[in-house]
């Protein structure tokens, strides 16, 4: 892997108020892309308020590619039905990583990213300096489907030899 920076840690915590895609609720995971990665969470069995709290990891090459969030009910025998997607970039939580926040009191806000048209956020999200590493807690509202959220945390991990930010 050519000009690794490091990896990003996405904890998908829970789905909120997601679409009933059957008649007793959905079976819903998450797949999160990011140039050619594709992960998956599992699935929760007629769930539309799931709790995975299950950790991602990507890998970081380009700081300004975005990280894409699809939804989708399993089905057993059609093509699994979309839920909503969202998109969110990672370039100011690079920017905080850039930072040298060591002597930093645990708990500083570092920035706020804020909503706006090029991102998903259903509020404002803040990059915190926590327990010595940096972390971004986000709510990303879905598109393309009648209603849900979607809670996430991020988080980056370094890479020893990497070529780091």
């Amino acid at each position: 892997m050519e000009h690794l920076l490091g990896l990003i840690r996405v904890r998908v915590v829970r789905g909120v108020n997601l679409a009933y895609r059957d008649t007793r609720g959905s079976d819903p995971y998450v797949v999160l892309r990011m140039g050619r990665q594709k992960l998956k969470t599992s699935v929760k069995k007629k769930n539309v308020n799931p709790e995975w709290n299950e950790d991602l990891t990507l890998s970081v090459s380009d700081p300004t590619q975005t990280i894409r969030l699809e939804v989708f009910d399993k089905d057993t025998f059609s093509r699994d039905d979309r839920m909503g997607d969202a998109e969110f970039g990672i370039q100011s939580f690079l920017e905080a990583v850039r930072m040298d926040l060591s002597g930093l009191p645990n708990g500083t806000i570092i920035t706020t990213v804020r909503p706006a048209r090029n991102n998903c956020l259903s509020g404002d999200s803040s990059i915190v300096w926590k327990d010595g590493r940096i972390t971004q807690d986000l709510v990303l509202r879905l598109r393309n489907v009648e209603s849900g959220e979607v809670e996430l945390q991020l988080q980056w991990v370094s890479i020893p030899g990497a070529a780091g930010l």
